[in-house]
């Protein structure tokens, strides 16, 4: 099955899910919103990749109420999420249904986040699309990425799932969600390593950038574009 129309079945129960699939959720996002510098009343402009039903774009904007997004999702479904999601903000909100490996005609952005979508992607596109980030964002720009992790030996790959699933339960995610999960991990995750993450960016032109936050598989990655001299 594509993943696309994978993702698209998921749209009745998707949010629901992601805050329960996604270990310190509350932290985590709250953390992502401290991290970016600019003053709330500003009007920046953020990409977000693989944006689903807009979750991440949703708490930015809490943040920045005058910001404008523009959403990338490859399922369509899941964008239509998140039309209903900010209809009250129409002009402040723009949708792609697209492949958001590239980014040429994008724009410009002061913020791009992603949130459980980059991994996806297998290690020479996370690369090259670390490059576009970097490449499409101003001075001053910042890079936020949740994304996976995996585990450096077997064993600790093992464990982090084990313990990934077993968080989700006590969440109180429904047995068959989990398996969907799982099914969805095997069709189609490319998890990456913490140190090859933190080079991509790196050799990407991100010389400030960190994985800010982990909690096992689960990582917040920074990136930031700073002006010269700053």
């Amino acid at each position: 099955m594509a993943i696309d129309k994978a993702f698209n079945r998921t749209v009745q129960y998707y949010d629901d899910w992601i805050r329960k699939a996604i270990p310190g959720y509350s932290d985590l996002f709250t953390i992502a919103k401290e991290l970016i510098p600019f003053a709330p009343g500003d009007v920046i402009d953020v990409l977000d990749l693989g944006a689903g039903t807009g979750l991440f774009s949703h708490h930015v904007l809490e943040k920045f109420p005058k910001g404008r997004f523009v959403l990338y999702d490859v399922a369509g479904k899941m964008l239509d999420v998140a039309r209903e999601r900010f209809r009250n903000f129409p002009e402040q909100f723009r949708y792609v249904t697209a492949d958001y490996r590239t980014l040429d005609n994008a724009g410009s952005f002061d913020l791009v986040v992603s949130s459980l979508s980059i991994h996806h992607l297998d290690d020479r596109e996370k690369q090259e699309l670390c490059r576009q980030i970097y490449g499409i964002l101003r001075q001053p720009g910042v890079f936020l990425n949740i994304d996976l992790i995996k585990g450096p030996t077997p064993y600790l790959e093992e464990y982090y799932c084990n313990d990934w699933y077993e968080k989700m339960r006590r969440a109180g995610a429904p047995e068959e969600e989990i398996r969907a999960g799982i099914e969805r991990r095997l069709a189609y995750d490319r998890d990456a390593l913490l140190d090859d993450q933190l080079r991509w960016l790196r050799e990407a032109g991100f010389s400030d950038s960190d994985c800010v936050y982990r909690n096992f598989k689960m990582g917040l990655f920074l990136g930031m574009k700073r002006e010269p001299g700053r």
